[in-house]
């Protein structure tokens, strides 16, 4: 029960429906255990003694209590699924805050379809067994405990000997309990990764095809399928080796209940309507003993999905405010690192060594370099999407753990190399950042990133409703809506990360020549591939391995003769080569 007392937070402020459903389930409890007494009377007290005169009223009396029982239903169903309900909304709003504010490094290590599955089936499975698993546990303690009792006030001693097989069949349920809860966690992991191979398939399906790859995909997922499936093979095969274990010690009772009540009848020890009361109220406690194990079944996967829900509510997040984080509505936008190291959970070689820079209003940064030689990572650093192992990354001449995360990244406008647009319309996608922008600063932002003349274009132009991630709009399109989102949120520091990759050489000129008005008072960094892309820059820092080799303006590193250089060489010999063949 230790997971449902780490998450009572979100159920127990519902207690009210709760303890509204308990109390109408024992209305119905007492209702039920009132069959087998009628049936007593109606055979010792009417039949066997002749007191015909009592129909009516036994029938009038019976059709009251089924309308009690009805109402009663209603209200217990009713608060039930109201405290599930109610109680779940709450633990998915927290789930969904939590993920948003988890770090970048919980990210790195999660995959998208079992977080998703987590917020779905496992919360579903939750909530069904507040709605209904606590209400049959509840009802197997009321109906076990009232049944007996009645039972034990016919005869004590038939009671006893019925009941002789009870302790075996608990002891069978405890151990249905201690097999089917790992079996029913192995089933929420392998729907997590059956659902994150379903995501990335129908993410990536382009690749699969441009790629041929069907066949491959084919066969992963049922690789997964087929994981998914052992998993809940396993589980019925716990299931169908315990059932009929209970089942069987269910009709020993039953047995040893009809030979030796039959006996206390025919010894006139018993009335034979009272051994049929007691064979009733027996089914009242074995069925529900039996049953237990569907109980326990539900009990299981809520447990499992439980833990899966704690994993998120507990991941630590190490990118926390102080109790003085400042609030600041717009910044100059100075950017500096003191000697920066940055290592990553899990690598053994820090991505970033000894950085140092200075960045002011105005100021262009160009970070070029091998895929994964750090250039992100410094940008990353400035956003405090991670926390540097050492040295000090300062906005403004202040550490940026000392600015609320809202107010730093509100400053921040962050242009990636593989854009992401949400299904809604442009206009919206553009002023995500800032919804109060107006239709001319939307526009205005467009205009910049070269995005305002493709859009007019759209039927619905800029309240076109773009498909899941974009669909719709080439690579180019989507990279300069995602250059205007960050324009428009007029962000005293602007990191472009890759930005122009997507798009060709000749746009790439025209959007650099409209940034530059843009950039004329902001701070800007410029993670590039290409050199065109960050030759104009202020300075060009230039990694290899996490550490700085080669710094200075775009002329004098081609002097130099150094990395980039290199880079130059690579990235020009052939288009000279080109130009000289058309010449010549």
């Amino acid at each position: 029960m230790e997971i449902f007392k780490k998450l009572k937070e979100f159920y127990w402020p519902y207690k009210k429906h709760f303890i509204l459903s308990m109390i109408f389930l024992f209305v119905l409890t007492v209702i039920t255990v009132i069959y087998p007494i009628i049936l007593q009377l109606t055979i010792d007290e009417v039949v066997l003694m002749g007191k015909y005169e009592w129909v009516p009223y036994l029938a009038i009396g019976f059709i009251l209590i089924m309308a009690i029982k009805g109402i009663a239903t209603y209200i217990h169903q009713y608060h039930g699924d109201l405290f599930g309900i109610k109680s779940v909304f709450s633990l998915r709003n927290e789930l969904y805050e939590k993920l948003q504010f988890l770090p970048f490094k919980y990210y790195d290590n999660a995959k998208t379809g079992d977080l998703m599955s987590r917020l779905t089936s496992d919360v579903e499975g939750f909530r069904f067994f507040l709605s209904f698993g606590f209400a049959e546990l509840l009802r197997f303690i009321l109906l076990v405990s009232v049944s007996f009792s009645v039972m034990f006030y016919y005869s004590p001693s038939l009671t006893f000997v019925t009941l002789a097989t009870i302790p075996f069949l608990a002891f069978t349920v405890y151990r249905f309990d201690k097999r089917v809860h790992p079996a029913f966690r192995g089933i929420r992991k392998s729907m997590g990764k059956l659902n994150t191979r379903l995501q990335e398939n129908i993410s990536g399906i382009n690749t699969v095809k441009s790629l041929s790859r069907e066949d491959f995909e084919i066969g992963r997922f049922n690789v997964s399928n087929a994981d998914y499936k052992d998993n809940y093979l396993i589980t019925s095969n716990i299931w169908a080796k315990f059932f009929p274990l209970m089942e069987l010690l269910g009709n020993i009772s039953i047995i040893l209940m009809l030979g030796y009540g039959g006996y206390l009848v025919i010894d006139n020890q018993m009335q034979l309507g009272e051994l049929v009361a007691f064979y009733s109220l027996l089914g009242y406690i074995m069925w529900p003993i039996m049953h237990l194990g569907f109980t326990v079944n539900m009990f299981s996967q809520a447990k499992a999905s439980g833990e899966r829900l704690l994993e998120i509510l507990e991941a630590p997040n190490d990118i926390k405010e102080i109790p003085d984080a400042i609030h600041v509505d717009r910044m100059k936008g100075e950017v500096e690192f003191r000697n920066v190291t940055l290592k990553y959970a899990g690598d053994t070689h820090p991505a970033l060594s000894d950085i140092s820079l200075d960045a002011y209003p105005g100021k262009t940064i160009g970070l070029i370099g091998a895929t994964g030689s750090g250039k992100t990572s410094i940008t990353q650093l400035i956003t405090r999407f991670y926390e540097p192992a050492e040295g000090e990354v300062l906005v403004d001449g202040r550490n940026v753990n000392q600015y609320t995360l809202k107010s730093l990244r509100h400053n921040i406008g962050f242009v990636l190399q593989e854009p992401f647009l949400f299904s809604s319309s442009i206009k919206a996608n553009i002023s995500y950042g800032r919804p109060e922008a107006t239709m001319e600063e939307i526009m205005e932002a467009a205009k910049h990133a070269q995005a305002h003349e493709f859009i007019s274009e759209l039927p619905d132009g800029y309240d076109t409703i773009l498909g899941e991630r974009g669909l719709g709009l080439s690579g180019g399109q989507k990279q300069r809506i995602s250059i205007a989102r960050a324009i428009c949120l007029n962000p005293s520091i602007l990191i472009l990360d890759d930005a122009t990759s997507a798009v060709d050489m000749e746009t790439e000129f025209e959007i650099q020549k409209a940034l530059k008005a843009v950039m004329k008072e902001r701070t800007t960094f410029i993670i590039a591939h290409r050199i065109s892309s960050l030759k104009h820059a202020d300075e060009i820092l230039v990694l290899e391995e996490g550490k700085v080799v080669e710094r200075g303006r775009h002329e004098d590193l081609i002097q130099n003769q150094g990395p980039y250089k290199r880079i130059y060489d690579i990235q020009y010999k052939d288009k000279e080569a080109v130009l000289q063949s058309q010449t010549g």
